[in-house]
Parts: structure tokens; sequence; C-alpha cells
């Protein structure tokens, strides 16, 4: 049997909300409506980044050297594929770095069960976050009613110990079928909409950020991901409303940041 592990535990509204009042730089009250924090210049960029290494050549030495840059630069988490979620956890213990992992990546087009199981498995190696990549071509094909029990099928699976963002792949989709997608993950009782896995067509743009933001509650959070390889960029889609950022870029996009505050 594997190893139990010690999981986060879900954040509730309530406890986001007062997280964001702690943290919160100035008192603009639109900022306490959302359920995830919301970058405002002068908070801290690397806080809102998920370290990002998904490559399928990815081993161990790999793991050990984002992990240390992780807790050396205070990113959010560090997001890896299911298998590596183990040892991510053990090479980030004692530090308050998350570990993410991705479900049915790149394609998300693998059954839903088996898109649950890799869920359940990822929480009980200690994953406390989930990026799910949804049923992309049933979502073209307006099988709504199919993308909703994919998206709830994981969402059931962590039973609550886990965060689960649902990645859209927005390049392949219409701008309607980008706000369905939002609505549905939503529907299904997630907790995040994310931009891209980085393996698609494109990446993640303001415009789509913005029709994210729109297309959802505050209750939802949005992350942008993919091709997100500078500090401009990355602020663009955080101005924008994303409330995570999805990079491999993160050590460049902080070096560039304390450059800048340097000059």
């Amino acid at each position: 049997m594997p190893e139990a592990v010690n999981t986060a535990k879900r954040i509730t509204p309530s406890d986001a909300r007062e997280t964001e009042i702690e943290n919160c730089p100035n008192d603009d009250p639109s900022i306490l409506e959302y359920r995830f924090p919301i970058w405002v210049p002068g908070t801290r960029t690397a806080a809102f980044i998920d370290y990002t290494f998904l490559r399928p050549e990815a081993n161990a030495r790999d793991i050990a050297v984002i992990c240390a840059e992780a807790k050396e630069y205070g990113f959010h988490s560090v997001c890896v594929s299911s298998g590596w979620v183990r040892l991510t956890r053990e090479k980030l213990s004692g530090s308050p770095v998350k570990v993410s992992a991705v479900v049915g990546f790149p394609l998300g087009a693998v059954a839903t069960r088996s898109k649950a199981f890799e869920a359940a498995a990822a929480l009980e190696d200690g994953a406390s976050e989930i990026s799910m990549v949804i049923s992309i071509g049933k979502l073209i094909d307006g099988e709504h009613e199919a993308v909703e029990r994919d998206i709830g099928a994981v969402v059931q699976a962590v039973q609550g110990g886990a965060l689960i963002k649902v990645i859209l792949e927005t390049a392949s989709l219409t701008d309607g079928q980008k706000a369905e997608g939002c609505r549905i993950a939503e529907a299904a009782g997630a907790d995040f909409v994310q931009t891209s896995t980085g393996f698609g067509r494109g990446g993640a743009t303001v415009a789509d950020i913005r029709l994210m933001r729109a297309a959802v509650s505050p209750m939802m959070g949005i992350k942008a991901s993919g091709g997100i390889r500078n500090l401009a960029s990355a602020q663009a889609l955080l101005s924008a409303g994303a409330q995570r950022i999805g990079s491999s870029s993160g050590v460049e996009i902080v070096n560039r940041l304390e450059s800048s505050t340097d000059a």
C-alpha cells in the first residue's frame, strides 16, 4: 500500500478572504471580493507563480533543482507530472511551497476514470493542487454534460483534499467555447480555470484572461499558463485578472523583477 500522506486542507472562501485581508497592500474593496488573492503592484510576484517542469525527459536531478529554486525564490508551488509528485513532496518538505500535479496531460483525451484515478493518486502522494486538462474535443462538439461529468469526477476523486484547476487549451477554442468551458468548470465544482498546457498551439493572452474572468464568479480563480517567459508578460496577465501564473521561467521572471527594482 502507498504511504499515507497528510494533504492540504481545501481552501474555503472564508479562509481565502482572511488571507487576502491580511496581505492586501491597499484598501481597494474590489480586491477583497475574490476568493483567491489578486495581484497588485507592490505584492510579491513570486508568490503567484506555479513553477512548472513538465518536460518528458524530466529526471530526479531536475526535480531536486527546481524544488531548491522554488524554496529559494518563494514560488507558490512546483508543478510536475503525477509520477514525480512524491519526490517533489519530499524535496519541498519543511517549506511553504506547495506541490501541484497535472492530470490527463497534455491532451485531455483519456478516459474520465483514468483522470479520476490519476488525481486520487497524486493527492495520496502529496499534491495539494491539481491541473486537469478538459476534454477538449467534447467541448468543441458541444457535449457539455459529458465535459461537466469529466471535471466532476476529478473533483469527487480528491474529496476536497486538493484545489482543482481546469485547463481549457484556449488556443484550440472559440471565445464562446472558452466562456462555456469556464462556466462548466465552475458548475462542476472546480476551483480554477486555466488557459493552456504549454504543449498546444498557443499560450496565455491578456484577452483570454479578461474573457475567463468575466465568465466566472469571484469564487473561481484564473490561472494563466503557456508561453509566459518574462516579467512583462507575467505582470500584464496578472493585471488582466490572472491570480496564478504557470511558467517554467519563474526564476528568470523574478530575477528580472529584482534587477529592475535595484536599477
